[in-house]
């Protein structure tokens, strides 16, 4: 699609509160529809294909803290940022997998630029896209380009990009140029995975979680501008054509086990904790929910890793506080196939 040709019918865009609920219920359904050709091309950083598992539970969240009770008041008030920043919370609380951990990142950090503004504009759009990737690339200790990191860094830029052209501009089409330069560079983005992780090359597929990042950019765009999804936009790339199998089932298995949890951290302990899981483990994520301090000057923080064995992790993480919500899925397995599994029309099964 050619920059601007989504932001022709300018009485059907709008930006407030309501289409940032109306983007992550079309980011459930999307997720959900192709979570089964996600998980077939899941072989980074761990070949277990739940990519797309982990990603539609953590989006569901997302989704679903805006249809609460507790949920309703924040989607009717004039703030874009108080809505995601709902929506972020439940997901950081609920996140799946190293693909829903980053998103649920992403998304509070997307929250942050637009709090008190009442729509997006090409401006903020950007700003958006920058505190959020910056934030996914800082919340792994070992972040890796050829991932949805790098998805989330193209989007960003090219928002910006355009944006810097438009001094100032804050019309409906400058916000419809800057998101379709973001989808356009995000899906570029995507391509170049392939040849920036040997696994990936070795495979010829992209990464999973890029494309998962692609979705949930194009539903936003989809929203925002009051279009439907670019159904060829993943047309051709490379391992996700329908037919083929799950390309990680001919892999080896990966030893190991991923824990997640909750837990309220001092800044000091927060930056112990991660150093000593990057002493024991690998795809260390940790990420601040929520800006707010308790009483005694604690932070909540998700915390993300792999390691060879529950118990040491387990064991560091109580020794510096009271952990909540501890999850430990074994790698080589799918991640709790009871929970809400989806099939490739994106229905509980």
């Amino acid at each position: 699609m050619a920059p601007g040709d989504g932001i022709t019918l300018q009485t059907k865009v709008a930006a407030n509160g309501q289409a940032m609920k109306r983007w992550l219920g079309k980011a459930e359904t999307a997720i959900g529809n192709h979570s089964d050709r996600l998980n077939a091309i899941n072989i980074f950083p761990v070949a277990d294909g739940d990519t797309g598992t982990n990603l539609y539970l953590t989006v569901r969240a997302a989704a679903q803290a805006l249809h609460t009770d507790a949920g309703r008041s924040d989607v009717r008030q004039p703030d874009v940022g108080a809505v995601l920043a709902l929506a972020g919370q439940a997901a950081m609380e609920q996140a799946r997998g190293n693909s829903g951990t980053l998103f649920s990142v992403f998304l509070c950090a997307a929250a942050e630029p637009l709090a008190g503004h009442p729509r997006l504009t090409s401006t903020l759009l950007a700003a958006a896209l920058n505190r959020a990737q910056i934030r996914a690339w800082s919340a792994l200790s070992d972040p890796v380009p050829g991932t949805m990191l790098s998805v989330m860094e193209a989007a960003a830029r090219a928002a910006a990009a355009v944006d810097a052209g438009q001094n100032g501009d804050d019309s409906n089409h400058a916000l419809g140029l800057a998101l379709d330069a973001a989808v356009e560079a995000a899906l570029a983005a995507v391509i170049r995975t392939e040849g920036q992780l040997d696994a990936l090359q070795a495979a010829h597929v992209v990464d999973a979680g890029g494309v998962g990042m692609l979705l949930i950019l194009d539903c936003l765009r989809s929203a925002v501008l009051g279009e439907e999804l670019q159904s060829e936009l993943l047309d051709g790339l490379h391992g996700y054509d329908v037919q083929d199998p799950h390309i990680h089932n001919d892999m080896p298995d990966d030893d190991g086990v991923e824990v997640m949890c909750t837990i309220s951290l001092s800044p000091l302990n927060a930056a112990t904790l991660r150093q000593r899981l990057d002493e024991i483990g690998e795809s260390v994520i940790m990420s601040q929910v929520g800006a707010a301090s308790d009483a005694e000057g604690n932070y909540r923080w998700r915390v993300h890793v792999h390691v060879p064995d529950a118990d040491p992790a387990v064991r560091l993480i109580r020794s510096l506080g009271d952990p909540t919500h501890i999850t430990v899925s074994e790698l080589a397995l799918p991640r709790d196939p009871e929970a809400d599994p989806v099939n490739s029309n994106g229905h509980e099964r």
